[in-house]
């Protein structure tokens, strides 16, 4: 980092209060807050208006509200992406997951020789760091990938938004199969926004190991969503190509999502066959900013917390 840019963020933290709670937050300043406290101040830093917990009604403001009021067991095993698996072998079959190399509590733990020469490596308790996506071992830094996992594993995942079902997950290291669609040549990224079993729309993730990903969302009639701003700024429906199973993978989606006052399905669409990502109850932690002012209000009514 050069010393412009040090100095212009100094800058920033003492004049920009919100900016400056982030900072603080990140360097675990406000680690020992409760998690309601904790909320408050992080919410109004990054959404710009404050949390109304007794009366919430935004999306934003209901996720923030069901990480301190529904606060159901089976909600941990459904975000740890090892044992989740059992879950979902359950309940729609194995022949829905991605492939499962080796499973190992420490990184030196692993035997790299037996991997393929394509895989994926990730902790199963947190969202990105120390994931490994090899696509040619005879390139990869084994030094640096163990160092990573090992950061990714010490990492309280919990901690940074108070997402409370990671806070017991037990660390794993999870290696699965390096998938990728013929037709894309990558693996795109369908996830879907559910309510109580009823899916409204999907964003579909375009170009993710690239640093311009691209989010379109679309209903169950692969019409565009103006959800987001790249939505709003689109003319015509996009040029998104739907996938044959669109239709599957909703109806697998609101499977999964059943009973649940909310929950993102993530799936993927490999070379036509449908395999299962993971179950997310608080997309961007509950401070996504990227969607629409209308559409916080639009999924926050769809949010009914009287019934829960």
């Amino acid at each position: 980092m050069s010393m412009a840019t040090t100095l212009r963020k100094c800058k920033r933290v003492i004049v920009d209060s919100d900016y400056r709670t982030n900072v603080l937050a990140s360097l675990g300043v406000y680690n020992r807050l409760d998690d309601k406290k904790y909320l408050e101040k992080i919410f109004k830093a990054n959404m710009g208006y404050a949390l109304n917990l007794s009366n919430p009604q935004t999306f934003n403001e209901k996720l923030q509200w069901l990480k301190l009021y529904n606060r159901r067991p089976e909600y941990t095993t459904m975000v740890d992406k090892y044992l989740v698996r059992d879950y979902i072998a359950e309940k729609l079959g194995e022949e829905y997951l991605i492939p499962l190399l080796g499973v190992w509590d420490d990184p030196d733990e692993i035997d790299f020789a037996k991997l393929p020469e394509k895989f994926v490596l990730k902790c199963n308790h947190n969202s990105g760091l120390g994931m490994c996506i090899c696509k040619d071992k005879s390139k990869l830094d084994i030094a640096k990938v163990k160092s990573d996992l090992k950061k990714g594993l010490k990492q309280d995942y919990y901690l940074t938004g108070r997402e409370w079902p990671y806070k017991d997950v037990p660390r794993k290291i999870i290696a699965e199969q390096y998938m990728e669609d013929n037709t894309f040549h990558e693996l795109r990224d369908y996830k879907f926004f559910c309510f109580n079993g009823v899916a409204d729309c999907v964003m579909v993730c375009i170009g993710r190991s690239t640093k311009n990903t691209m989010f379109y969302f679309y209903d169950k009639e692969w019409k565009l969503c103006r959800y987001n701003v790249l939505g709003k700024s689109i003319i015509g429906n996009g040029d998104v190509i739907k996938p044959d199973n669109i239709d599957q993978m909703f109806s697998i989606a609101e499977k999964l999502s059943r009973n649940l006052p909310f929950a993102r399905i993530d799936l993927y669409s490999a070379n036509s066959k449908i395999y299962f990502g993971e179950i997310t109850f608080f997309p961007d932690s509950g401070f996504d900013v990227n969607i629409l002012p209308e559409t916080d209000k639009y999924f926050g009514k769809k949010i009914n917390l009287g019934e829960i």
